[in-house]
């Protein structure tokens, strides 16, 4: 008999990083019963099916052979054009050539890796931070540092001390409504941060999924069109939160020489994204207003986020504190002292609720009573539904 060695093990890199929380929770609360406060999924009633279904159809009709062949990895032109157009209407003035398509903006984080990290680099991120960026950057084989927060972001001082005392590569921000905690950084904050990097040598990456998911108050500007910002700053976008997340596009808005590399590091990863999903895309663009539809989902997702917020108070046990966020998916509570929430979350799932607790999203030590809740999923009544179910898990 034919002696067998056994396989040679993982790279180190796979075997360190674990699987995402929030995914994991997801496929634990799949079942219909669940009203889940968890995950940051689009309400599916609001895609517009019709329009979509209307812009693949079209470009099926017209150019077949085109769309169902391979593609350049930069990104459909007409699809890179139509989101220049619209940054430049937003006063970021953009030209189609600053773009690389990506499939979703979560690809773009990993080309951003590709091209910049290198084992034992230091990023620093937000306390607490995307879960998702933080598999990424590990995965990288990154050290992942966090920066002190408050209720704007960043604690410009302590981003300071940090980048001199750690000579990290690049800072990690989404200053919209951010994931998890749904804050928004203001624009003198944003400014100084921008003066951190410009001053010390420092990329930020600056992830942009929910700014357009608006519901009162002023916007406020990109970091990367403050002044000193252009040559060190990554603006990463995406379809998924305004228009579907099935089709998977994003993009990536760089200087040059990191466009470039990042587009290298596509054609090693997938070539190119979908063709027939970036040509209905931007079909889909030039044929309907997508400002109309967004104005459809945000008018939606206010109404569903204030009935979280009215129902919290009688939800949460005494001494609970939580956010309001002006805009996005995504609120940040804090249970009183002696709470865990994942412990919490066991019990809520066996009364079909659901939520996510905080602790993964920390790059440094975790705060156990911390937990996010998403809004936009459900119907204001079935929220109110699941904050009853909730108050008894937690009571």
């Amino acid at each position: 008999m034919t002696s067998r060695a056994d396989a040679p093990a993982l790279a180190a890199r796979a075997a360190a990083v674990g699987a995402s929380a929030v995914r994991e929770i997801l496929a634990l609360t799949a079942r219909p019963e669940v009203i889940s406060f968890a995950g940051g999924l689009p309400a599916p009633e609001l895609f517009d099916a019709e329009g979509l279904r209307a812009a693949f159809d079209r470009v099926l009709a017209e150019r077949p052979h085109q769309v169902l062949q391979y593609s350049t990895t930069e990104g459909d032109p007409q699809l890179r054009a139509a989101v220049a157009a619209r940054y430049t209407a937003r006063g970021l003035a953009t030209e189609p050539d600053d773009l690389l398509v990506t499939s979703g903006s979560q690809q773009g984080l990993g080309l951003l890796a590709t091209a910049l990290l290198e084992p034992g680099d230091t990023v620093l991120v937000e306390d607490p931070s995307y879960l998702a960026a933080l598999q990424c950057f590990a995965l990288a084989g990154a050290r992942v540092l966090p920066v002190p927060t408050d209720e704007h972001g960043v604690d410009p001082a302590a981003l300071v001390e940090l980048v001199r005392a750690e000579r990290p590569k690049l800072l990690y921000l989404v200053p919209n409504f951010q994931n998890p905690t749904g804050r928004t950084m203001p624009a003198e904050r944003r400014r100084a941060v921008v003066e951190v990097a410009e001053r010390e040598g420092l990329w930020v990456v600056e992830d942009d999924p929910y700014g357009e998911l608006r519901y009162e108050g002023e916007a406020q500007p990109w970091l990367c069109g403050l002044p000193g910002a252009a040559d060190r700053t990554v603006l990463l976008g995406s379809f998924s939160k305004v228009l579907a997340p099935g089709l998977r596009l994003g993009w990536l808005r760089a200087p040059a020489a990191l466009l470039r590399a990042c587009v290298i590091a596509k054609q090693a990863t997938d070539l190119h994204t979908s063709t027939v999903d970036q040509a209905a895309a931007a079909r889909y663009l030039a044929d309907h207003d997508l400002d109309a539809h967004l104005a459809t989902v945000t008018a939606a997702y206010r109404e569903r986020r204030d009935a979280l917020l009215a129902g919290l108070p009688a939800a949460l046990p005494a001494g609970s504190a939580w956010n309001r966020p002006t805009g996005g998916m995504f609120l940040w509570v804090r249970l009183p002292e002696g709470h865990d929430a994942t412990e919490c979350l066991r019990r809520a799932v066996t009364l079909d609720v659901a939520f996510v607790p905080g602790a993964p999203f920390y790059a440094g030590r975790a705060d156990p009573a911390t937990l996010r809740m998403s809004f936009v999923t459900h119907t204001p009544a079935e929220i109110g539904e699941g904050l009853g179910r909730l108050a008894k898990a937690l009571g």
